[in-house]
């Protein structure tokens, strides 16, 4: 009998100790909910953006007119970049006819577009057109988006994307305003300032 109760005391024991665990993990996780760092937002682990979609603020999510805006800024923005980087490129090697899909002025141009997205989302979150209206690409799995999730959101799923255009519809529909190329990366984009505000407010409400 005694070695029967020392091991209900021990599994008492263990049992104490993975829920203080699972306790402390909870705080832990509870504690970044409000995170603002200097880099911008860690919205991956707030509230506002909750995989729960009943607990999501969805004013938190950019809608699709938001979106669509900010993305013909980017475009304006590219088509400078063509101007400035490919035109006298292409000028000095004289190959300015784009005759096939694989010509060296279609390559070029690709490459400007997508390093546009993939460098500027890696490193600020935003792209220009996204920084003039507010809005920031987070992730939904991460706290920051690693090179993989850049990559796969801005080359193959912005790709996919802008070869079929209709799906970017699919921000007005999907529940936290994702695109496609969102929804595979598991990404969203939120109006920063609005998120920015709530996490103030409920850090002001915490302390």
């Amino acid at each position: 009998m005694n070695n029967g109760d020392d091991r209900l005391e021990e599994n008492e024991i263990v049992t104490g100790t993975n829920e203080e665990s699972t306790n402390e993990e909870l705080l832990d996780t509870n504690n970044q909910d409000f995170v603002d760092d200097s880099d911008g937002i860690k919205m991956n682990s707030t509230k506002l953006v909750n995989d729960n979609e009943e607990s999501a603020d969805l004013y938190a999510y950019a809608g699709f007119w938001m979106r669509f805006w900010a993305y013909l800024v980017d475009l304006i923005v590219i088509a400078g970049l063509r101007q400035l980087i490919v035109s006298p490129i292409l000028g000095f090697l004289d190959q300015e006819s784009a005759d096939g899909i694989f010509s060296l002025p279609n390559i070029l141009s690709a490459v400007v577009f997508y390093l546009y997205f993939v460098l500027l989302t890696k490193y600020f979150g935003q792209t220009l057109g996204k920084m003039i209206f507010g809005i920031k690409v987070i992730p939904l799995k991460e706290k920051r988006l690693s090179w993989q999730t850049v990559l796969f959101r801005e080359w193959i799923g912005r790709y996919i994307s802008a070869s079929i255009f209709i799906l970017y519809a699919l921000v007005a529909f999907l529940p936290k305003k994702q695109g496609l190329h969102d929804y595979f990366a598991d990404t969203t984009v939120i109006h920063e300032n609005y998120v920015r505000k709530n996490i103030t407010r409920k850090n002001a409400a915490v302390s």
